[in-house]
């Protein structure tokens, strides 16, 4: 009786150790699809990450649905890219999760900004695209793929406010402002680029979505994806030590992964490096830069902006100048916009997916989304 009863009592105490260490792991709530998949790549089989917005769904204004409120208030740790993404998202931070640990990925150290191009033509010194990452090392190293160089722990959730952009460079990136002054100043009077807050969420001047400072696309630089898995394994670690290695384990998966991609979208890719194109919205720099293309200009200044008619003409004028044939929408934005810009004017239309309508949820999405903006922008460039 008492060695059965003890066999009892060992085996609840391995029940309750298990739901324990069940228990540990994080729930973790992210902000867009492609950090969804990088959390999801780190967690592995461990948990599962939530998902706020829909990747069919602009991030820069969206409606959290009573579901995700109630998950927020659940979260042990939301990732997000940052409030220059999805600005609505920093009040529900601080009300609904602000228990939680936040890690926000464009604040993270080793992480490679770029500003908003200011411009409607994309200078020729812009698509230099001089880079520059938390640490103060040029971008340019990444290029000789020693990927060994970035150690899982050593990311951390360290912050660097300071970014420093108009110290290192960033006068290529477009801030040719008296050049292009008339049609700047005739853009923000026709779409109301300005401060105040808009309800209407059919135009391009509701959102809070500023089109200067960091622009925060940085997800469509694969190397950016490399550094944010060592850092949300360094988080996750931090909170749950007892599957460090697991998540250390993942991220080093993930890195790897995206190593490879990185060198088959670059050979991909050479046969149309400098061939120029157009782009719906300034999304793509780091892309670009990643891989040494070449946008002109980007049709909207915003997601859902309807360009001026001084920006459509300018635009117009750079497709002609420049023999550009072809041009890219948005699945998340209006694509009837790109016909009505053309309408009359020779060139071919396709579709970049920054977000990752058409990939498949999980880890293996955000490695998706890269390899088809390259197989998009080659069917249309070569």
């Amino acid at each position: 009786m008492a060695k059965s009863l003890f066999r009892f009592t060992l085996s609840s105490a391995a029940c309750l150790a298990a739901s324990t260490a069940v228990a540990e792991v994080p729930m973790v709530v992210t902000d867009i699809a492609p950090v969804h998949a990088l959390v999801s790549q780190v967690m592995g089989d461990l948990g599962q990450p939530e998902l706020l917005v829909d990747p069919g769904s602009s991030p820069h204004f969206y409606s959290l649905r009573p579901s995700q409120a109630v998950a927020l208030e659940r979260a042990g740790l939301v990732v997000w890219l940052g409030e220059p993404l999805t600005p609505w998202l920093h009040d529900p931070l601080e009300t609904l999760a602000g228990g939680a640990a936040h890690l926000e990925l464009l604040e993270a150290e080793g992480t490679i900004l770029h500003e908003f191009r200011e411009t409607v033509v994309f200078g020729d010194d812009e698509n230099g695209h001089e880079e520059h990452d938390h640490d103060g090392h040029d971008d340019k190293d990444h290029d000789t793929h020693d990927h060994e160089e970035h150690a899982h722990d050593d990311h951390g959730n360290h912050k660097d406010k300071e970014h420093g952009h108009d110290e290192h460079g960033h006068d290529d990136h477009g801030h040719e402002k008296d050049a292009h002054k008339d049609h700047e100043e005739h853009d923000h009077e026709e779409h109301g680029h300005k401060e105040e807050a808009h309800d209407d969420h059919g135009h391009d001047d509701h959102h809070d979505h500023a089109h200067e400072g960091v622009d925060p696309h940085a997800w469509l630089d694969p190397e950016n994806g490399r550094v944010w898995l060592g850092v949300i394994a360094a988080e996750l670690s931090k909170l749950d030590p007892e599957n460090a290695e697991i998540y250390r384990a993942n991220a080093a998966a993930g890195q790897a992964e995206l190593a490879d991609v990185i060198t088959q979208v670059h050979a991909k890719l050479e046969p149309v490096e400098g061939k120029p194109f157009v782009v719906f919205h300034d999304a793509y720099q780091y892309f670009e830069s990643r891989f040494h293309l070449q946008a002109v200009g980007a049709i909207s200044l915003g997601d859902g902006a309807s360009p001026s008619p001084a920006r459509v003409a300018e635009i117009q004028h750079a497709v002609r100048e420049n023999g550009i044939t072809c041009a890219f929408s948005e699945p998340q934005l209006n694509a009837n916009l790109i016909a009505t810009v053309f309408d009359g004017v020779d060139i071919q239309t396709a579709q970049m997916d920054p977000l990752g309508v058409d990939q498949s949820e999980g880890a293996a999405r955000y490695p998706a989304i890269i390899k088809s903006l390259a197989d998009a922008i080659t069917d249309c460039l070569k």
